[in-house]
């Protein structure tokens, strides 16, 4: 009886740890969860902004302490990273018509009501010649059914969503802050001080008289009374 208890006790527990790998091997597995992490290691930092095309592999994601932007395919198996001024504007495309846009430098096209029958997506495009857009499809007709779809008007709803962040992305200043000079530090006795100014030559200053210095050459000469009397004994040699 005791041997009947003990195996059992061990199928139970056998039967629990199974329960509980399986869980965490979906819970890491998850598409959702496989692309956070895709983005992560591409950016190599936090997500600050993220957004999932769930059935496709893909996703967008930002890191703002580096002012990077990146995008992943494969489950995120695969990305590349941009530079967050390389990103120039996005689409929201539905059923092949661009009904809403923003670019860098020009005004947002407003989203218009409509309908999808065929395709929901937002494209990306950036300034780079190899790679210019990359396309996350929110809604296809293919993901009726599908646990975590996303509706056509809920598909549309969040694209415009991430217009409006993409918009106020792009107001913001370009990063155009140059590196501060390097200060002058005082240069040893033995070297030349370095002229500041470039194109401008520094002269020294030159060096001061000796104080009383007209005192002192007057030393070696006659004395300022000693004139006078001169000049009267010439008086009285000439009468």
């Amino acid at each position: 009886m005791d041997e009947v208890t003990r195996l059992l006790a061990l199928l139970g527990f056998a039967g629990v740890a199974v329960t509980l790998v399986a869980g965490v091997v979906r819970w890491r597995m998850n598409e959702n969860r496989r692309i956070q992490r895709g983005l992560k290691a591409v950016l190599k930092g936090d997500l600050h902004g993220f957004l999932p095309a769930l059935g496709r592999g893909k996703g967008m994601g930002f890191n703002f302490t580096t002012n990077k932007v990146a995008v992943v395919w494969d489950d995120g198996a695969w990305g590349l990273v941009y530079a967050l001024d390389e990103l120039m504007g996005a689409e929201v495309i539905v059923d092949g018509l661009v009904i809403g846009r923003v670019h860098r430098g020009e005004a947002r096209k407003a989203l218009e009501a409509f309908v999808a029958l065929e395709r929901v997506a937002l494209r990306l495009v950036f300034d780079d010649l190899t790679h210019p857009d990359f396309v996350l499809d929110l809604w296809l007709p293919e993901d009726e059914g599908r646990r975590d779809e996303l509706a056509p008007v809920e598909a549309i709803g969040e694209a415009n969503r991430w217009l409006a962040r993409i918009e106020a992305l792009l107001r913001r200043p370009m990063n155009t802050r140059r590196p501060a000079p390097a200060p002058v530090v005082a240069a040893p006795a033995s070297q030349p001080i370095p002229n500041p100014e470039p194109g401008r030559e520094t002269e020294p200053f030159p060096p001061l008289a000796p104080l009383f210095s007209r005192l002192a050459d007057q030393d070696d000469d006659e004395a300022p009374w000693d004139e006078g009397e001169d000049e009267e004994e010439a008086r009285r040699a000439l009468r």
